[in-house]
C-alpha cells in the first residue's frame, strides 16, 4: 500500500471539493473519486454546470498547484542560498545515488550467471522514484533558470 495522500485528502483535493460541493453538491460527489488535478478538471469539465463554475474551479485548482511548486522552489533557492555544504548538494546526490544504484541494479539483473533478480514489484518503484527525482532535479533547475533569466 502507498503512502501517498489520496487527491481528496491533499490540499488542492480538499479546497476543490469543499468549492464544489459549495457550487454543485451533485459536483462534489461526481468528484469524490477523482485521483489527480487532472482527472479533477477533465471531470470537471464533463459536468453540467455552468460554464463559469467550471472555470472558477479549474482556476482554483492551477493556482493551489502553482501556490505548491512556488513553495518548493522558495525552498530549493533557500537551499542554495544556504552556507551548508549538504544542502547545496543534496539533490545533485540524490539524482547521482539513484542513477548509481539503479544502474548498478539493473546490469546485476541483466548478467544471467549472476542469482540477482529485481522483482516486478521493484522494477515498477524504481521506475517511478527515478522519473521522480530526474524530473524533480532538472525541472526544478529549468525553473531556477527561468526565474533567474526573466529577472534580468
Amino acid at each position: 500500500m502507498s503512502d501517498k495522500k489520496k487527491f481528496k485528502d491533499s490540499t488542492v483535493g480538499k479546497l476543490l471539493f469543499g468549492a464544489a460541493s459549495m457550487i454543485n453538491p451533485t459536483l462534489g460527489k461526481v468528484l469524490s473519486g477523482v485521483s489527480s488535478p487532472q482527472e479533477a478538471i477533465a471531470e470537471i469539465g464533463k459536468s453540467k454546470i455552468s460554464p463559469d463554475d467550471k472555470i472558477k474551479l479549474q482556476q482554483m485548482i492551477y493556482e493551489q498547484q502553482n501556490k505548491e511548486m512556488e513553495a518548493v522552489s522558495s525552498r530549493w533557492k533557500a537551499d542554495q542560498i544556504s552556507d551548508s555544504w549538504l544542502s547545496k548538494n543534496v539533490r545533485p546526490l540524490v539524482l547521482v545515488w539513484c542513477i548509481v544504484v539503479f544502474s548498478f541494479a539493473g546490469i546485476l539483473d541483466s548478467v544471467e550467471s549472476i542469482p540477482f533478480h529485481i522483482g516486478e514489484t521493484w522494477n515498477d518503484t524504481f521506475e517511478k522514484v527515478m522519473m521522480s527525482v530526474v524530473l524533480a532535479y532538472f525541472g526544478g533547475r529549468t525553473a531556477e533558470k527561468s526565474t533567474s533569466l526573466f529577472k534580468k
